[in-house]
């Protein structure tokens, strides 16, 4: 159980990796999300939007898709934030978020595999694929007739907002409130933070199977950004690579004054971690501030990462927001 969550908790921090390279050679203006929209005129009652994606590649609708297959558990929380849920008629089948988007069709994907039969079958007029998705596949459900547009890897919170926009766009809606409202939500926590002149160090687990070298994010993730965006220090961050394990003698050198669990979910417990060999030296588990967290709002690049942001500030900080 806990190796199967290992892979997919691993797909989707490299999905969300803050600085990583996108899955294939892009042109700078990719990760622009540029858009254009060209009215027609009134009596034809239609607007063309063209917009390049992650792959570099110019998608043009002659209209706002009605019907939408999301292939990430991001997209679709972008898709029902932006306000098109009822638009979507096909989601991946870790998609689970909102509650109403299990009620959709599932197309596949669990393990990376799809059901290109089942996408053709629901006859969408936009596939919206993520960097979690091979080119492969965009370039397969394309060849079948589909548009595909693959939203790009967002590298920072203001990707993430070029991001939502583009959806809303595609998608024949207005995320303008949205938008404004998390960037208020944002600069509420750096508002806290960012006169801060220390930072608290932090170890976030995302997998315990071995107590004794224990699965972290390292470097470039969107874990590692929101730790410090909140207040503290990723002790992952001098790692190699965007997930790594961590021994236990590196960990109680690092001595991380919290401890966040992204694999509560799948069974570990504050107190088992606090029992674990040598670990009743850590700070953290001497002053008891080991706390069970949502790995989702953490490693999906939509909206709820904003939540992840407070949540965990208000852990790390919590003196700052009484």
């Amino acid at each position: 159980m806990f190796r199967r969550s290992l892979f997919i908790i691993i797909l989707f921090t490299l999905l969300i990796s803050a600085c990583g390279a996108p899955a294939v050679a892009t042109n700078a203006s990719a990760t622009e999300s540029a858009i254009v929209v060209t009215e027609a005129p009134v009596t034809e009652m239609s607007t063309e939007i063209s917009a390049v994606d992650g792959l570099g590649r110019t998608v043009t609708l002659t209209v706002p898709a009605a019907k939408v297959i999301s292939l990430s558990p991001s997209n679709t929380e972008i898709l029902y934030a932006v306000g098109a849920g009822d638009q979507v008629v096909g989601r991946d089948e870790l998609s689970d978020f909102p509650e109403e988007a299990k009620a959709v069709e599932s197309v596949g994907g669990s393990m990376g595999d799809f059901s290109t039969e089942a996408i053709v079958a629901l006859q969408p007029d936009l596939v919206l694929a993520s960097e979690l998705n091979a080119p492969e596949l965009v370039k397969s459900i394309e060849d079948l007739g589909v548009t595909v547009y693959s939203l790009p890897n967002p590298k920072s919170f203001e990707d993430l907002y070029k991001n939502i926009e583009t959806v809303a766009t595609l998608t024949g809606h207005d995320a303008t409130d949205l938008i404004d409202s998390l960037k208020a939500r944002v600069a509420a926590v750096d508002e806290k933070i960012a006169p801060l002149s220390s930072r608290i160090p932090v170890f976030y687990e995302l997998d315990g199977t071995d107590p004794l070298k224990p699965w972290t994010s390292g470097p470039g993730t969107f874990v590692d950004l929101l730790i410090n965006r909140a207040g503290g220090f990723n002790v992952g961050s001098s790692l190699q690579g965007e997930w790594a394990q961590i021994s236990s003698e590196e960990l109680v050198a690092a001595d991380p004054h919290v401890i966040l669990l992204g694999d509560a979910l799948y069974g570990v417990t504050v107190e088992s971690v606090a029992a674990r060999t040598g670990w009743d030296s850590i700070t953290a588990v001497k002053n008891s501030a080991i706390y069970p967290f949502n790995p989702d709002t953490a490693t999906r690049p939509g909206p709820r990462l904003v939540d992840a942001l407070e949540e965990m500030a208000k852990l790390l900080r919590p003196e700052l927001f009484q």
